[in-house]
């Protein structure tokens, strides 16, 4: 059985630097904007699943009840998680996205993509309908960018994406008093 492929979105929110992530793998406390958060769980409360690696999620009550695609390289193709069976645990290393969305049974509807920094540049390659990037004033100089290369020396997060064919649609603010705002990027045409 074939199945529509989703509508993909991507959702993160970054510090200056383009970091998701502490260097230890933590979400920083500089980049928890309420009114970021807010929009975050709304959108991932909309979509049909959601896409993670195995270190990241989106937290809180309702993480468990949706449907789920896990990424990592400890299964061999596509397989349901033994300690949750609304989700897939899938090997993109082995597997193709088609596969893994065909195991979850969703037939259309949208993904939520929700890190972390591998995931999101996976994604870029199978292809975003959307990604939602949350900006910050925060500092995180040292930590796990959004996209691979991102940093000090690499690329920024807008030049990554522009690489793989996204552009710039709208800004708007989340938070002024943070000066927190979310661009939406998505294909050109």
């Amino acid at each position: 059985m074939t199945v529509k492929r989703p509508r993909i979105e991507g959702y993160a929110v970054i510090s200056l630097e383009g970091m998701i992530a502490t260097s230890d793998g933590k979400f920083p406390e500089e980049i928890k904007i309420p009114a970021d958060h807010e929009f975050y769980q709304d959108s991932v409360d909309r979509a049909s699943a959601v896409a993670n690696g195995r270190h990241s999620a989106e937290g809180g009550p309702k993480e468990k009840l949706r449907r789920r695609l896990v990424l990592t390289r400890r299964v061999e193709r596509v397989s349901v998680d033994p300690d949750n069976p609304l989700a897939v645990l899938w090997n993109p290393g082995s597997a193709p996205f088609d596969e893994a969305w065909a195991r979850l049974g969703i037939d259309g509807g949208s993904l939520a993509v929700v890190g972390g920094t591998d995931v999101f540049g996976l994604f870029l390659t199978i292809g975003y309908d959307a990604f939602y990037l949350s900006r910050t004033e925060a500092s995180v100089p040292k930590g796990r960018p959004v996209f691979p290369g991102v940093g000090k020396d690499g690329p920024t997060p807008a030049e990554v994406m522009a690489k793989y064919g996204l552009v710039l649609r709208d800004t708007r603010v989340l938070d002024a008093a943070t000066n927190t705002v979310v661009e939406e990027w998505g294909p050109k045409g």
